[in-house]
């Protein structure tokens, strides 16, 4: 038995921190809370940034709150190219050795020199879901996306369990362009091979003609 996991779209966006926030909207400025989020603590924030790279600008991207201790800006692959800056696939937090970018406010402008990524496909999950699901914290995992006519079994994703999540599947707006879904799309785990079985080793299998 599986568990039905909604399919969310997580659209470009940054989590600053309160030293760079201040530095962009001014000292002493705050957060202005707008809505509330899928995950519980998160949520939509008033103010916006524009994110500058050396081929391109977005303009009014949202900032999501509260504070993060570094900041991030997390982008798809198709934004990273029309910025110029390289696509660097990575987990949320996990910024070392990431590009840099130009963050515009109203109070002038920052270069920051790490941070911008395109998030990894995940699972935010509790831990009574993984349990359900036989899966642990940092699993990947392949995923089956309900569709009509262009469904995805999604590779490649990451299992992210805490007391602090609420059961939720975010890709960005590639991935989620990709299939063709109906107003609430979702997918269900499904288990191909063995535990930790990885696609490169399947499309390797596949070329040498060993076909499981």
């Amino acid at each position: 038995m599986s568990i039905k996991i909604p399919i969310e779209t997580s659209a470009r966006h940054i989590h600053v921190s309160r030293k760079d926030f201040e530095f962009l909207f001014g000292r002493d400025s705050e957060l202005h809370y707008t809505k509330e989020l899928s995950q519980p603590g998160q949520y939509l924030c008033q103010e916006r940034l524009s994110v500058l790279g050396p081929k391109g600008t977005f303009e009014n991207i949202a900032i999501l709150g509260p504070f993060r201790k570094e900041t991030q800006v997390e982008l798809s692959l198709t934004d990273t190219r029309k910025l110029g800056i390289p696509g660097c696939i990575r987990q949320s937090g996990d910024i070392e050795g990431t590009p840099g970018c130009i963050l515009r406010g109203p109070c002038g402008e920052l270069s920051i020199q790490k941070g911008v990524i395109v998030a990894k496909r995940h699972i935010h999950m509790t831990p009574d879901n993984a349990l359900a699901l036989n899966v642990h914290d940092n699993d990947e995992v392949f995923v089956l996306t309900k569709s009509y006519g262009r469904a995805l079994i999604y590779a490649d994703v990451v299992v992210r369990v805490s007391w602090d999540f609420r059961l939720s599947m975010h890709v960005d707006t590639d991935e989620a362009n990709a299939f063709s879904s109906d107003a609430e799309p979702y997918g269900v785990i499904v288990k191909l091979f063995d535990d930790n079985y990885s696609t490169d080793k399947w499309i390797d299998e596949v070329l040498s003609g060993i076909h499981r």
